[in-house]
C-alpha cells in the first residue's frame, strides 16, 4: 500500500511539472479534438476537521480524445457496440464522444473510530473498490455522461488497508472497529447524467461567466438515486468544458472541450465557482447495509442537498480544481452534517 500511495504521489508530481515547464508551444499546438485528458481526483473529510462518515476517496479517470462514432476506439469491445448504437445520444450527428475508463475507492467510518464494538444508529464500516467505464456525447451546450461502475463492497474492498496504511504513515490513530464492517458484496451502479451549458456572457475584456445545470439518474445495489443540481463560475479565461465537479456516479467531469472552442487564446485562466444539488435517494448500501445479508444498517434521510464553492486554475493543458462541500445530514441520528473538501487535478496531451 505504501508504494502504491507513492506511486499517486509521483503521478501528481510528474503532472504538475509537465503543466508548469512544458513550454507554451508544445500544449498548444495540438487541435482541442485531438486530446486525451487525464484526471486525478482526492476527497477527504479531513478539509473539513473532521475524520468520519464518507472520509477519503480517490479516482483516476482517462477520457479519449473526440471521436466522430464510439466505433472508432478500438478499446472498446466489439460485442459492446449494437448496445451503445442504441443509445439515444450515441447517433445525434451534432455530437462528438469520447469514451473514458475510472478506477478508484471510497471509504466510509462511523464518528468514532477508536473502538472495537459495533455502534448501533452510526454509519457502517464500508470500503468500495471499483472500475468503470463512461460514454461522453456533446454539443457545444449539452454533455450526456452514461457510466457504468462495477465493484466489491466489504474486506475485498481494502478500505480498511488503505486507511490504515495511511494513518500509520502519517502518525494519527489507526480505526480500530473494521471488523464491523459491511460483508464482501459485488457493486453494480449504472448512471446517467446531462449537463447543460444553459447561459454565458462576457463581462469585459477579461472577466466572464457562465451558468450550468445537470440532471441525473443512477440504478443499481450500490446505489439507486437521482439528482439535480448548477454551477455558476465566473472568472477571466474559463475553459469551455462543463465545469468541475466531486466524485460523482455519471459525472461528466472535465471532459475534453468540444472542436469548436479554443483554449489556446490564452496560456492560463482563473476562476471561482459556487454549486449546489439536491438528491432523492431510494437504495444505498453504505447506509442500507448489505443487499443480500444482514449487517449493520442505519436509516437514511431520503433527501440530501449539498453546497459547495471553489476555485480553479488552468495554465496551457493543466487544471487544479479545489472544492470546499457541505453535505446535508444523511441519515437518521446523525450529529451533524458533513464537510469535505475535493482536489482535482486534470491533464490535456
Amino acid at each position: 500500500m505504501q508504494s502504491l500511495f507513492l506511486k499517486h504521489i509521483r503521478i501528481c508530481v510528474i503532472i504538475i511539472f509537465y503543466a508548469f515547464f512544458l513550454p507554451v508551444s508544445a500544449w498548444t499546438q495540438p487541435a482541442p479534438s485531438e486530446l486525451q485528458t487525464l484526471q486525478l481526483f482526492f476527497e477527504n473529510d479531513l478539509f473539513g476537521g473532521t475524520d468520519e462518515y464518507y472520509t477519503n476517496a480517490f479516482q483516476l479517470t482517462w477520457i479519449s480524445k473526440d471521436l466522430k462514432q464510439y466505433e472508432d476506439d478500438l478499446r472498446l469491445p466489439r460485442f459492446s457496440l449494437p448496445f451503445i448504437k442504441a443509445l439515444p445520444f450515441s447517433g445525434n450527428p451534432a455530437s462528438v464522444h469520447n469514451v473514458g475508463v475510472l478506477i478508484g475507492q471510497q471509504i466510509y467510518t462511523p464518528s468514532n473510530t477508536q473502538t472495537t464494538a459495533r455502534l448501533e444508529n452510526e454509519r457502517p464500516y464500508a470500503g468500495f473498490l471499483y472500475g468503470g467505464l463512461a460514454l461522453h456525447s456533446k454539443t457545444h451546450l449539452k454533455l450526456d455522461t452514461l457510466e457504468i461502475v462495477l465493484g466489491v463492497v466489504g474486506p475485498a474492498s481494502k478500505a480498511e488497508l488503505a486507511q490504515n496504511t495511511v494513518h500509520d504513515l502519517r502518525d494519527i490513530p489507526t480505526a480500530k472497529g473494521w471488523s464491523n464492517q459491511l460483508h464482501n458484496e459485488p457493486g453494480l451502479r449504472l448512471s446517467w447524467q446531462r449537463k447543460w451549458r444553459l447561459h454565458s456572457m462576457v463581462l469585459s475584456d477579461v472577466l466572464s461567466y457562465d451558468l450550468i445545470s445537470r440532471a441525473g439518474l443512477t440504478l443499481g445495489n450500490v446505489r439507486t438515486s437521482t439528482s439535480a443540481g448548477g454551477e455558476v463560475r465566473f472568472g477571466y479565461n474559463i475553459p469551455e468544458d462543463f465545469g468541475s465537479d466531486v466524485i460523482r456516479a455519471g459525472a461528466g467531469v472535465s471532459a475534453p472541450v468540444i472542436g469548436g472552442s479554443k483554449p489556446g487564446k490564452t496560456s492560463w485562466g482563473t476562476h471561482l465557482f459556487v454549486s449546489s444539488q439536491i438528491e432523492a435517494i431510494y437504495q444505498d448500501i453504505f447506509l442500507d447495509g448489505n443487499t443480500w445479508r444482514d449487517s449493520q444498517s442505519v436509516d437514511k434521510k431520503p433527501l440530501v442537498a449539498d453546497f459547495s464553492v471553489g476555485a480553479s486554475y488552468n495554465i496551457n493543458m493543466f487544471k487544479l480544481t479545489y472544492r470546499h462541500l457541505f453535505k446535508t445530514e444523511q441519515f437518521d441520528n446523525q450529529k451533524k452534517g458533513q464537510t469535505i473538501g475535493s482536489l482535482t487535478l486534470a491533464l490535456s496531451f
